[in-house]
């Protein structure tokens, strides 16, 4: 619809006469709206459609003059904002400003030298969170909540804050979590117990949850893994150290969450299709929109399939997506969102990889090899829903309802080398079900002449665990590895065994945070947690515990040195559970510690750009330690019994810098120092040790992407770079004594990609770009980890078409 077909469709309240034109409307209302934020919907495209489309739904009045509009492209906006908020977006990356001349009149001028960036898609209406990140442009974003539950900005937050947004994404052609993990600062992707079990750590732990739209579900490390299809999501926020104010019960690594696209007001779809090395073919449609006349019921469907082999010999895989949402106005302050998605996973190569030599060191065996068979497989199927309620009150205050529920069915009959040249073959059924409530309270209040904020919520979380149909045994014994052939072995007959009975994980909670501004530079930012924990084991009652009351509690202090810089200090509590028993047979106390952190942020052309420095530290205690003498451990404790008395201590450094370095430049950087060493353990020759050698201690990565200029800006050319240190694994005493490593590297990633036409994008993305040859993970001894190999040189090519 062109510019003055949509004025005329808008209704009464403004006209627009196209080219050369002048849009009017009622200045009385644009007045007034000009302060006040409200959601506007206006998809990318030619510049001079894009800003008449936004006047008209704001009610302002806004010359255009064709010479200077002519060949610019927005980045279109979907957001809550301002007028002045949504005009900046609009104009993002033009060389142009928007400058109110009263009675809702703005004029359209070259941006003078020293003219500030602004950050596109994200604003903060009252309490409401709105950081979409999806047609920005942007490496950033304005806010999140990930940490605190609050809606700040990632200079307000008192803890290390990053995302990873949609552009992003497209830019490195993720298609998994895995990839945002192997991409995001401060994060390791680590595939030691096998490739399709990848687990993500931070500042030297596991992380154990992954969340969902703000809502955490269970990480189970030790499962075939069903990988997130970022296709469905707008960006993925992440926190590094101890998040316990937002997940109750997890180790101090972090928090990684995923924040799922929404519908649009206006109509968008997109069809994408990427052809790569190795057979890789994906495709993906994505179309959403409203769906009545006057855009109060809108809707969104994500349909992606993708088909890949590997550089590994006989290794394959698929995955599909079935995604959809839709958001109902029940009134001008009532939203309800409802949707639901199913997603496949399959593969034959989930174990397992290449074993250790013998005496320590690598095999040398080639990248290609895989030493599964083909009939091998893991075929993971989740299917969720989720529903949310928001209903605005007086004084710009809201109440969210929110429930969700998803249920995992893994099958999985997989191999993997023990003891250097015996096949351990391994089938299992399980199925993961986990269910979800919050209902939270959030708005501003007075007092003693400040704005403060609270959020106030109780929520319950429920994991259905359960395994069954298991049988295991050696195969193929004294295999010579270096002349294996995946396809040439048959599938032994293998008898089953019963379904398995559930255990059951529930949390209960009530949650408070408040950021109180005690004076104009300084805010105190409050926060505390009361878990109800229990496990119920249906197979073996005398594993039960539960923990009751536990309280995290959380504190920060921000102070604004400037209007760019601020610097902060932050605590808060560590607390997960343990299952092991000690004296008297019973489970011993849960882990806790405290996560503290200093550091010093900076945020600048408006928020375009973000930048943090921090010292971290994290004590986590009560680790489970094995006693050497096991009397009085009860009749349950056999062969081991534990006490909670094992300290861990990790501290480093966090530097990163995210967003827009010019109006055509994005760039994402981070490096991370992280030493995690035994403080106390029950085998004090550990003591003052690394905690996990098969971390590194270093990590840097950085991605970048740059618009070229005048002539050439349909053009745009980027990289990443990621470099890692040493990882490692020894045992053994004396001339037993054996080790295994890789050393550090670094691997090169580039990116091109061209504007086509107004519709039409095409993107080539060369990964490995020098070939490096490089473990991503290291064996450790005869039976695991695993040797695996990371990727070769590879390339993909996408091409996406807008309509």
């Amino acid at each position: 619809m062109q510019p003055l077909a949509r004025a005329v469709h808008a209704g009464a309240l403004g006209l627009i006469i196209a080219g050369g034109s002048l849009i009017t409307a009622s200045a009385q209302a644009a007045e007034q709206g000009a302060q006040h934020t409200r959601a506007y919907h206006v998809p990318a495209g030619d510049l001079s459609s894009s800003l008449a489309e936004f006047a008209s739904q704001a009610e302002i009045t806004l010359p255009i003059e064709p010479g200077l509009v002519e060949g610019l492209r927005s980045p279109g906006l979907n957001a809550a904002t301002s007028v002045e908020g949504g005009l900046q977006q609009l104009l993002q990356g033009t060389g142009l400003q928007a400058s109110s001349q009263g009675s809702g009149l703005f004029l359209l001028t070259p941006q003078d030298a020293g003219t500030s960036l602004e950050l596109g898609a994200t604003s903060i209406t009252g309490q409401n969170l709105v950081a979409t990140t999806e047609n920005s442009g942007s490496y950033t974003t304005g806010v999140m909540q990930t940490a605190t539950k609050l809606p700040l900005t990632l200079r307000e937050t008192p803890q290390t804050v990053s995302v990873v947004t949609r552009k992003r994404m497209d830019d490195k052609a993720m298609t998994s979590i895995s990839d945002v993990a192997q991409s995001a600062p401060g994060v390791f992707l680590n595939n030691s117990g096998g490739a399709g079990r990848p687990t993500f750590s931070a500042r030297g732990f596991d992380i154990d949850n992954i969340m969902y739209d703000g809502f955490p579900t269970s990480f189970l490390t030790y499962l075939p893994s069903g990988e997130a299809n970022l296709a469905m999501y707008d960006r993925v926020e992440i926190v590094r150290g101890a998040t316990g104010l937002a997940q109750g019960a997890g180790n101090p690594a972090g928090a990684i969450n995923l924040i799922r696209k929404r519908p649009t007001h206006q109509f968008q779809g997109t069809l994408t299709g990427s052809a790569g090395s190795w057979d890789d073919y994906t495709g993906t449609l994505d179309v959403g929109g409203p769906l009545n006349e006057n855009g109060t019921l809108r809707a969104r469907t994500v349909v992606s399939r993708e088909d890949a082999k590997s550089f590994r010999d006989s290794v394959e895989s698929d995955a599909d997506l079935y995604y959809g949402v839709v958001d109902a106005d029940l009134s001008e302050s009532t939203t309800l969102t409802l949707g639901g998605y199913r997603q496949k996973n399959y593969t034959n190569y989930i174990w397992g990889g290449l074993p250790m030599a013998r005496g320590g060191g690598h095999l040398g065996l080639p990248r290609d090899t895989f030493l599964g068979h083909d009939w091998e497989y893991s075929d993971n199927r989740t299917t969720g829903y989720f529903a949310t309620l928001e209903q605005g009150l007086a004084n710009d205050w809201t109440l969210r309802l929110a429930a969700m529920q998803s249920k995992t069915d893994t099958d999985v009959l997989a191999s993997s080398i023990w003891e250097y040249d015996r096949h351990y073959l391994w089938t299992e059924a399980m199925e993961q079900k986990e269910t979800g409530y919050d209902l939270a309270l959030s708005g501003p209040f007075q007092l003693l002449g400040q704005e403060h904020d609270l959020s106030l919520g109780v929520s319950k979380r429920k994991l259905d665990y359960r395994s069954g149909k298991a049988w295991s045994d050696f195969i193929d014994a004294g295999s010579n590895l270096f002349e294996w052939d995946p396809r040439g072995h048959d599938k032994p007959d293998y008898i089953r065994g019963p379904d398995g009975l559930p255990e059951t994980t529930t949390q209960d909670s009530f949650y408070a945070s408040t950021r109180l501004r005690l004076s104009e530079p300084l805010s105190l930012i409050l926060g505390g947690r009361l878990d109800w924990y229990e496990f119920d084991d249906s197979a073996n009652s005398a594993s039960n515990y539960k923990v009751t009351r536990n309280l995290t509690r959380y504190a920060g202090l921000v102070y604004d040195l400037n209007a760019n810089h601020s610097v902060y200090v932050s605590y808060t509590d560590i607390f997960k559970p343990q299952s092991e028993k000690g004296i008297g047979g019973n489970v011993i106390e849960p882990v806790v510690g405290e996560n503290y952190e200093v550091g010093i942020k900076g945020e600048y052309f408006d928020g375009a750009l973000n930048a943090s420095m921090a010292v971290f530290q994290i004590d986590q205690k009560n680790r489970a330690q094995e006693l050497p003498d096991i009397k009085g451990c009860g009749s349950g404790a056999a062969s081991a019994c534990y006490e909670a008395a094992g300290l861990v201590r990790s501290k480093g450094i966090d530097l990163e810098v995210q967003g827009a370095l010019t109006d055509n430049w994005q760039l994402a950087a981070g490096y991370t120092y992280t030493q995690t060493q035994y403080v106390n353990d029950a085998n004090a020759a550990k003591e003052g040790e690394d905690f996990d050698r098969k971390k590194p201690r270093q990590l840097f990565k950085l991605a970048t992407i740059y618009t070229l200029p005048d002539e050439l800006q349909r053009w745009r050319i980027g990289g990443d770079v990621y470099e890692q240190s040493r990882i490692r694994t020894s045992g053994g005493t004396g001339a037993t004594a054996w080790k295994n490593q890789q050393g550090s590297y670094t691997v090169v990633g580039l990116v091109g990609g061209y504007q086509a036409t107004e519709q039409l994008d095409l993107q080539l993305n060369v990964n490995n770009l020098f070939d490096r040859t490089y473990y991503s993970s290291v064996a450790n001894g005869g039976y695991s980890p695993y040797d695996i190999y990371g990727d070769p040189r590879n390339v993909k090519l996408t091409a996406r078409y807008s309509f």
